[in-house]
């Protein structure tokens, strides 16, 4: 079994100069998806959450986490808009602590959130009370977050690159070839 770090390095620049923008930020990168991964392996759902310019994104990775033509397990995910379509209409932290008290229900604890969008946007915000969250933050510098830019013209192909890798090192830990460490 490999090392994780060793491993995620090797990946990124296995893809050359495709991925050389997150080569310095693997750091980053690789400790907030170290602690995805390890909840995803444990057996937690993850609530998918985009702010409104990245629901594109939101379908992408719903229709693609689980394609029949991957060879690995069925996983949990879903996306919070499916769960409460009246998510933007939550305001304040009252309102916030009542969802999150039915994801309790729904999901015995056993969920996490995955924000992609802006850091500012009233979306991220029960994601980011959360410290198991995985954070995909533009804008914003947030601790365990990975930072990316709204305004950068490449943004959308780094988050499908992202998305790839991510997917790449799900396999990987589920099939015992790299541990994640958690």
């Amino acid at each position: 079994m490999q090392q994780f770090s060793k491993w995620m390095l090797e990946t990124i620049r296995s893809e050359g100069a495709m991925l050389n923008w997150l080569e310095e930020q693997r750091f980053e990168w690789t400790a907030t998806v170290a602690q995805a991964i390890g909840q995803i392996v444990e057996g937690k759902t993850v609530v998918l959450i985009t702010d409104h310019d990245r629901k594109w994104f939101e379908s992408y990775i719903t229709a693609s986490y689980n394609k029949t033509t991957l060879d690995r397990p069925m996983l949990p995910i879903v996306s919070i808009d499916r769960l409460y379509p009246h998510y933007d209409h939550i305001t304040g932290g009252e309102m916030i602590d009542m969802l999150d008290g039915m994801l309790e229900i729904a999901f015995k604890g056993d969920y996490f959130f995955w924000y992609i969008g802006k850091g500012d946007d009233r979306r991220s915000d029960i994601a980011k009370r959360s410290d198991n969250s995985l954070l995909w933050l533009m804008d914003e510098d947030f601790q365990n977050a990975m930072p990316l830019r709204s305004y950068d013209p490449q943004l959308d192909i780094k988050l499908v690159q992202l998305y790839r890798l991510f997917d790449a090192t799900l396999g990987a830990a589920l099939f015992g070839e790299i541990d994640v460490g958690v």
